[in-house]
């Protein structure tokens, strides 16, 4: 390998993932830092979620002070940011884990806080943290409100293991400032 071999080598390895004069959401990496909701948030841990049939979305975990948000990007016709806050699970009320039990799979909708969220879909797949080679079965539930701004999530981990979340759905724009670190 000559001299000019290595520097092509080098120069290649130091290329960075995103085009820098035009960053966009969806370069966004673990410890870069962007505005949203009149709040600067660093991006603390990333996640992977596997569809299968080579389909991937990913999700951040993002801290502003004291708060802590998860952003799940998704490019559907756009591209849209879904933030969402993790809420314990009995907060739905005993009869969502009843019907969960039951009939392996929750109700066709939920009330929440007064707002009735319908069920949209049911996505089996398998996630990770990208600082970790293993994976672990997932089924996630979405439920979305009447004007589908509002989302309620169902994770399932395991047979008796659910976690839920509540959030807003956010257009790209939402997001900005976004610095690397």
């Amino acid at each position: 390998m000559g001299f000019l071999d290595i520097f092509k080598k080098k120069n290649q390895e130091e290329q960075p993932h995103y085009d820098p004069t035009n960053i966009k959401v969806i370069d966004i990496r673990k410890g870069w830092l962007f505005d949203y909701d009149d709040k600067t948030w660093e991006v603390m841990e990333e996640f992977e979620y596997d569809w299968g049939d080579n389909i991937f979305t990913y999700e951040y975990k993002i801290q502003s002070g004291a708060d802590i948000l998860y952003m799940f990007i998704e490019e559907n016709q756009g591209i849209y940011c879904t933030f969402t806050t993790k809420i314990k699970f009995a907060r739905l009320g005993e009869s969502v884990e009843s019907h969960l039990l039951d009939y392996h799979k929750p109700p066709a909708s939920i009330t929440y806080e007064g707002v009735k969220f319908l069920r949209e879909k049911e996505s089996p797949g398998f996630f990770r943290s990208l600082e970790d080679e293993d994976s672990v079965e997932v089924v996630i539930w979405e439920y979305f409100d009447e004007k589908e701004t509002h989302i309620l999530l169902i994770h399932q981990w395991d047979e008796t293991d659910f976690e839920a979340s509540i959030g807003i759905i956010e257009h790209e724009d939402a997001v900005r400032n976004i610095l690397p670190r």
